[in-house]
């Protein structure tokens, strides 16, 4: 691979990997080499997610946004966003650090004047070109993070203080450096029109009623088949499956609230809990009731 040498310390999930949840704790960070072949169907996950670009070229699909990020740059996934990799010809050589973190650990990292999960935008991502010496202090944090070792001798208790410490300060960093809007990379991402945006909206001011594809493609003006078409296309996902990806998104709103379960799956939409309880347990793996205790 060309660049520079690769850190075996570095801890590396396969780029086949399709896992889409935090294993342990609050937070993961590794590294993948080569073209996505896995997760490259649309997912999202209710958690952030943060790749940096380390070397090669790599193309996402955020909704009906696509990025085309090269080296040095970040893409920032805000939680319960759509989104899949795409396996283009150019991403072969692809090399990234990916950061997932959730909500839990951004929090005892902020304080009152600094909410940390403001980097993040939730339904969107952003991409990020910093300058070179910006660029250098993250990446240089994210590496020491997806190490497997630091210190001969590390107690895992210390290196989860060491861990948290380096969290602290990559967060600190971003948060000053998204500051500056002049470092969006506004170039990497082309938006062909509103179709999801304005069908996102309708679903979540219905999202407790039924809602059909007639409904959608009135209310952006397109008959039934060319909007189906259209959305697919766009979203990457049928307009059936993303109205069900936004009623388990709601759901699992309301469930870390503290709602009771079985309320939860009419609340938004669901007729039938086996229907909820199949489509939950599709999508994360685990029953609501799980989800709820964790």
């Amino acid at each position: 691979m060309a660049g520079k040498k690769r850190d075996q310390r570095l801890r590396v999930i396969d780029a086949s990997e399709q896992r889409q949840y935090i294993q342990n704790g609050d937070y993961e960070v590794y590294e993948k080499i080569g073209a996505p072949v896995g997760a490259t169907s649309p997912h999202y996950h209710d958690f952030y997610e943060i790749i940096y670009i380390a070397e090669g070229q790599f193309t996402s699909r955020v909704g009906e946004t696509t990025h085309e990020l090269r080296k040095g740059d970040f893409l920032l996934i805000g939680k319960n966003t759509l989104h899949c990799y795409l396996p283009v010809k150019r991403s072969t050589e692809s090399r990234r650090i990916i950061l997932w973190v959730n909500d839990r650990m951004l929090d005892a990292l902020s304080d009152e004047e600094v909410a940390l999960a403001s980097c993040f935008r939730e339904g969107r991502a952003e991409v990020y070109h910093f300058p070179l010496n910006y660029e250098d202090i993250l990446s240089g944090i994210l590496m020491k993070l997806a190490m497997t070792e630091l210190i001969n001798d590390l107690t895992p208790g210390m290196r989860r203080i060491m861990d948290r410490g380096y969290l602290t300060v990559f967060f600190a960093y971003l948060y000053a450096f998204c500051e500056r809007t002049d470092y969006l990379f506004a170039d990497a991402a082309i938006r062909e029109n509103s179709i999801v945006d304005e069908a996102d909206r309708y679903i979540d001011e219905h999202i407790e009623e039924p809602v059909t594809v007639e409904e959608l493609a009135g209310q952006v003006h397109l008959s039934k088949y060319y909007f189906v078409r259209r959305f697919k296309e766009l979203s990457g996902v049928t307009v059936h499956s993303y109205i069900t990806h936004k009623r388990l998104m709601r759901a699992c709103e309301l469930l870390k609230e503290g709602e009771e379960v079985m309320s939860v799956f009419g609340q938004v939409g669901f007729s039938d809990y086996s229907v909820f309880l199949r489509n939950f347990r599709r999508v994360y793996g685990i029953s609501p009731r799980q989800y709820a205790r964790e």
